[in-house]
């Protein structure tokens, strides 16, 4: 009878060959990141931001087609698998800011019915952030329906730049993420060694940031005072 032998045979001694060794290197190319189950989109209103993001990120954008019909219509949709995946939809609402927060909206909602897992909308800047009180008689507040249009899209966490208030923050029924650009531009400045420094609040509303900024740069502090007489219509007062 014949008998198979294997290495796990007792008593038995099996050669390995070492590989040759040499002095070349292997050139290894980076590879992107690749996670199914965290992915990167973007409308049209900055998408070289997002792919700064993603190229910091060692990955690839979301592949998602954002077009219009003839009557101005925006069009949105995500052309790849989002099932179970978090989700970041990186938009600004900058100018045309209805076009651009409709495309914001359309895609989470996109996302929402491919049974994405979480959907984070990033809002580097958002729009009507200083329509957040009734200053005038029937007026709205748009900044609270603003809030309520993302969490009824389907977003489950905003993460936005430098609101106009933090205050903001109560108008969202979602957690909210308010990061802050001034520890950048603070390091940024004072790199610089500019001589006779002085920050300049444009207004009222902006005295708490720009003495945050004369303070970590041991500048000056200077205060405008501005008066909006009407919609985009405003008047200094000099002194």
């Amino acid at each position: 009878m014949a008998t198979l032998v294997t290495p796990t045979d007792k008593g038995e001694k099996v050669d390995k060959k070492s590989p040759p060794v040499t002095d070349e290197k292997l050139d290894r190319k980076p590879r992107p990141r690749v996670d199914e189950k965290f992915k990167i989109f973007c409308g049209t209103a900055n998408p070289q931001l997002a792919d700064e993001v993603c190229q910091f990120l060692g990955m690839q954008r979301g592949q998602a087609q954002v077009t219009r019909f003839a009557d101005g219509e925006a069009y949105v949709q995500i052309q790849e698998n989002v099932r179970g995946a978090d989700v970041f939809v990186m938009q600004p609402t900058c100018r045309p800011v209805d076009g651009h927060l409709m495309e914001l909206l359309l895609m989470i909602d996109a996302l929402k019915r491919a049974s994405a897992r979480r959907i984070t909308a990033v809002i580097p800047y958002f729009g009507y952030a200083r329509q957040d009180r009734k200053d005038k008689p029937r007026s709205p507040i748009s900044s609270k329906l603003v809030a309520d249009l993302l969490t009824t899209a389907g977003a489950h966490r905003a993460l936005i730049v430098d609101l106009h208030t933090p205050q903001l923050q109560g108008f969202f029924n979602i957690p909210v993420d308010h990061l802050f650009a001034s520890p950048v531009l603070v390091d940024y400045f004072k790199k610089l060694n500019l001589p006779d420094l002085t920050v300049v609040s444009p207004d009222a509303g902006g005295v708490e940031r720009a003495r945050f900024f004369a303070k970590k740069m041991d500048a000056a502090l200077a205060i405008v005072d501005k008066r909006r007489v009407e919609m985009n219509v405003a008047e200094v007062t000099r002194g």
